[in-house]
């Protein structure tokens, strides 16, 4: 019997629209032969699995259980693809947790960590993993902005430090600026990071780990046409992504075994993806580590799977048999 796989996406932040995208990529990407598919909409008050006609079935959340016909139906296996809140930073992995219920991603905490870009990326610094300095503001917080140019100097970026997909991100150049921007960020979370700005080739390296095997992509490399790598670059085509990144050989190899290296420190699980910028002549500075990375079949992984000659159904199933035995 086919073990049921829900495919869940949805969410309460503005990325709920690039989620729905990537459960669309990894239905696609699933061994339908292998696997009962269904996709799962979680919102806040709302959580249904959609049946092969189009019809909705209310989710039991004591058991993440629905019903089809006459028959109740419990999933084996949870696939989140939900980008930021509840599916990316620890809400959701703790339900299973609790419920039992075997899911693709990092678990509570480094889901929570890695979900928050401020505390993770001064917490690899601990592991010697260069970061840009930056600060973080929460909501209702005093900030001068005289000391936070003094201190980080302009360009900054300024964005949320609980979200993603360049939803709320402002590259400042001003001191005018910088007041209206974290005013932006903060209207999509709780907390706004500022960051320096740092110039270079902004590349990104996707890797997963299962019982007896890792595997780590090609670098891909970022050459966004609009002034930073914002929505439109990301989403609406105005950016050129080359993979394998135009590195020397020995870069695209610190930066892979860099990569594999986080997923350790952090106790990672299922596919993550982790952006870098190296400047010129410079050593690679890590900018945010994704643990619930984007699937579409134009996204970045699956464009890493292809240029490593292997087959994404291949490494769906990879990430599901790891939990599922």
């Amino acid at each position: 019997m086919k073990k049921i796989i829900a495919i869940i996406a949805g969410g309460d932040s503005s990325e709920a629209v690039v989620s729905l995208k990537s459960a669309e990529g990894i239905y696609s990407f699933i061994d339908k032969d292998r696997y009962a598919l269904y996709l799962v909409i979680i919102k806040r008050d709302e959580w249904y699995a959609i049946l092969p006609g189009g019809e909705r079935a209310a989710i039991n959340k004591n058991d993440f259980s629905f019903t089809e016909g006459q028959a109740a139906k419990r999933f084996d296996f949870a696939y989140i693809t939900i980008h930021g809140t509840p599916g990316e930073n620890g809400l959701l992995q703790g339900y299973f947790e609790l419920t039992g219920i075997p899911y693709s991603t990092c678990d509570v905490l480094a889901s929570a960590l890695t979900f928050n870009k401020y505390t993770c990326n001064n917490y690899l610094r601990n592991f010697g993993v260069r970061v840009a300095d930056s600060i973080r503001l929460r909501k209702g917080e005093p900030a001068g902005d005289e000391e936070i140019i003094s201190r980080l100097g302009l360009p900054v970026f300024v964005k949320p430090n609980d979200g993603g997909s360049s939803f709320g991100v402002t590259k400042v150049k001003e001191a005018t600026q910088l007041r209206p921007a974290i005013e932006k960020a903060l209207s999509e979370g709780k907390e706004a990071i500022i960051e320096r700005f740092i110039a270079g080739t902004e590349v990104t390296c996707g890797c997963y780990k299962v019982k007896g095997k890792e595997v780590v992509f090609p670098l891909t490399e970022v050459v966004t046409k609009n002034d930073f790598f914002d929505f439109d670059a990301k989403y609406n085509g105005a950016s050129d992504e080359i993979t394998p990144a135009r590195l020397p050989a020995a870069v695209a190899e610190e930066i892979q075994q860099t990569t594999l290296q986080l997923y350790d420190i952090l106790g990672a699980k299922g596919l993550i993806r982790v952006d870098y910028i190296i400047p010129p002549g410079g050593e690679p500075v890590l900018l945010e580590v994704n643990t619930t990375p984007g699937m579409t079949s134009a996204s970045f992984i699956p464009q890493q799977v292809r240029a490593a000659g292997l087959d994404i159904k291949d490494v769906m199933t990879d990430i599901i048999e790891n939990e599922l035995n």
